[in-house]
């Protein structure tokens, strides 16, 4: 136990940022927000690599397309542009046209708060997945990330460590739980744990550094 706490915080030092917190969303239990989340799961969701996404989500907010009321307002066009700009290149046009069908449906369905949503699934996290999968181009991956990101302001999704998360842990010596998981978290917030151990999942290189240094 002391040896998995020691791991997960050398995990948490290098690789501890949440995907939201790095593409400079201010994440809170507000609409603009969880929105920008949304934008990002979407991003995330391609077989492309994550801070390509992670640049392209800030992109399209620093275009002014941090709501769904100014993504439906801008032209495919003004959605592509932001994209090819952060290399989002291989899926910009597609994405372009998700977004948008995706700001049509956040508006149609929940009046462009995300928090209906939540509420209408009660809260449930399976619920919530399976709401989260209408949305355009976001698929069960994509619906996994946005609750491992927003867990920790939507409480009842807790504890949001899904298979890719696991395939980290196990990747670095911890326990492949996530109620264990949850157990060993140094702090009340598992979103970064979550993203600390999708990263390692991904990035062979930093689950060794991460087991050298623990």
């Amino acid at each position: 136990m002391a040896d998995d706490r020691k791991i997960l915080r050398a995990l948490l030092d290098r690789a501890g940022t949440t995907y939201a917190e790095q593409a400079g969303i201010g994440l809170k239990d507000t609409p603009a927000p969880l929105y920008r989340l949304l934008v990002l799961s979407v991003l995330l969701s391609t077989r492309i690599r994550a801070d390509i996404a992670v640049d392209a989500a800030r992109a399209l907010a620093d275009a002014g397309m941090g709501t769904p009321a100014k993504m439906r307002a801008a032209s495919w066009q003004d959605r592509v542009d932001p994209l090819g700009r952060a290399s989002y290149k291989r899926y910009d046009e597609s994405t372009a046209t998700a977004l948008g069908e995706g700001a049509d449906l956040l508006h149609r369905e929940y009046g462009d708060d995300l928090r209906r949503l939540r509420d209408r699934a009660e809260g449930d996290a399976t619920r919530v997945r399976e709401a989260l999968t209408a949305f355009p181009r976001l698929g069960p991956v994509g619906a996994d990330i946005f609750c491992r990101e927003v867990q920790d302001v939507w409480p009842s999704l807790r504890p949001a460590i899904d298979r890719k998360a696991l395939d980290g842990a196990r990747r670095v010596g911890l326990p492949a739980d996530a109620r264990e998981l949850a157990r060993l978290a140094p702090g009340p917030a598992l979103a970064p744990v979550a993203a600390a151990l999708v990263r390692v999942a991904l990035d062979r290189s930093l689950a060794d550094e991460v087991r050298g240094t623990a």
